[in-house]
């Protein structure tokens, strides 16, 4: 994997757009965010985002360099929608007004609120781990360990405190985490057995008791 992408302007972070294009690449990366989730890295093309995001494929290529820079662009941005709840979740710990499995639950509760959010980031995580290599490196260092590193402490205070099943805390979180981020972003599937999704408000509602019970 290239790790510079081109760029007409100055040199910058890999993946990050240039200044220049900040007002349209919020718009442009969401698209091919779109793009990338439903139909993986290599069948999507810089053509076919141009041509969702309704944009000329030269502007992508002015500014990104290339589909593999546009899409560590796309990883980025996803960081960045990130950063807000991990910084939250880390403070849990440091909060004495709230017990340690209070702590978790609170940890559940901002990540349902991001999955609700931006429901097409788990479709994008699950169709990019499918692949194996760089991209899955890159993945793992900016998605998987981050959010580990400020969860598995909380889930593991719990189960010292015997507030949560002594188990491997990695598994339970995985288990709770995944478990929630395709249920809300494969909603659609859902439809054809559920209401719930056709009413988000108690789709989440519902879905956050049922998350939060599992615990106890």
């Amino acid at each position: 994997m290239s790790k510079t992408p081109k760029s007409a302007g100055a040199p910058r972070r890999r993946g990050r757009p240039s200044a220049d294009c900040a007002p349209g690449a919020d718009h442009l990366l969401r698209t091919a965010r779109r793009s990338f989730a439903l139909r993986g890295y290599e069948a999507t093309s810089v053509r076919d985002i141009a041509r969702q995001a309704d944009v000329d494929p030269a502007l992508i290529a002015h500014h990104f360099g290339s589909k593999e820079a546009l899409w560590l662009a796309v990883v980025e941005q996803i960081r960045v929608l990130l950063d807000p709840m991990l910084s939250a979740t880390a403070a849990l710990r440091g909060d004495a007004s709230l017990g340690p499995r209070e702590r978790v639950e609170r940890c559940l509760l901002l990540f349902i609120d991001r999955v609700f959010e931006h429901p097409d980031i788990g479709i994008f995580f699950s169709t990019a781990t499918t692949e194996e290599g760089e991209r899955l490196n890159v993945l793992v260092d900016a998605m998987v360990r981050p959010f580990n590193a400020v969860c598995l402490p909380l889930f593991q205070d719990a189960m010292d405190a015997g507030e949560l099943h002594r188990c491997d805390p990695a598994l339970l979180f995985s288990l709770l985490m995944h478990g929630i981020s395709k249920t809300v972003a494969y909603s659609h599937v859902l439809r054809a057995v559920s209401p719930l999704p056709d009413d988000p408000a108690r789709f989440k509602r519902e879905l956050t008791d049922v998350a939060l019970r599992l615990l106890r």
